[in-house]
């Protein structure tokens, strides 16, 4: 696993463990993803695991970011790889993460591991400077642009309990709603 720090360098902090896992991921309609998250407060072993399950699970989804309520758990944690591993370098797990600036506006094709088969032009900022800590609750900065910013403000949604159909009108929004009825009734959602 790799962090960004805010100079720029990376590091290594820890290799999967043995007992990693594809968790479930929680769709729409699951009262956990309205719900803002908690802040880590424990950097430990258990931290560790449960960022590299939710790394399997983002790849086995396949997905470029996973944020902790997708998996069930309330706590304020993302991952992302925007190479979609194919840069293990890229492999970025950010704790208790808050977006200090935004610049610039870049509109795109959209999805969401809990919204599975759909897809929606979405606006979001080209340009984020966030914060947060590693696995060892050090200070990290990240300052990303295009997909990295699109994906870290898509996590930080999740966080704060919001889905990207927030972004939606009020037609399009209905419209899936009523889709995701139909899946419901069939059972396949």
């Amino acid at each position: 696993m790799n962090d960004r720090l805010s100079t720029g360098r990376r590091r290594t902090i820890n290799a999967p463990t043995q007992t990693s896992m594809i968790l479930k991921i929680v769709k729409y309609g699951e009262s956990v993803l309205a719900r803002p998250t908690e802040q880590v407060t424990a950097f430990d072993r258990e931290l560790r695991e449960l960022v590299d399950n939710m790394l399997e699970t983002m790849y086995a989804a396949p997905g470029v970011g996973l944020a902790a309520t997708q998996v069930g758990i309330g706590r304020r944690l993302f991952v992302m790889d925007c190479s979609t591993e194919k840069d293990k370098r890229q492999k970025i797990a950010l704790i208790n993460p808050v977006i200090e600036s935004e610049e610039g506006e870049q509109i795109g094709q959209e999805g969401c591991l809990s919204v599975p088969g759909f897809y929606f032009d979405i606006k979001r900022p080209r340009k984020v400077v966030a914060r947060g800590q590693d696995l060892d609750g050090n200070p990290v900065v990240l300052e990303v642009r295009d997909l990295e910013a699109r994906c870290i403000s898509h996590e930080v949604d999740h966080l704060d309990g919001k889905l990207l159909l927030v972004h939606l009108s009020p037609l399009k929004r209905d419209m899936l709603e009523r889709k995701v009825k139909k899946k419901m009734k069939r059972g396949d959602w």
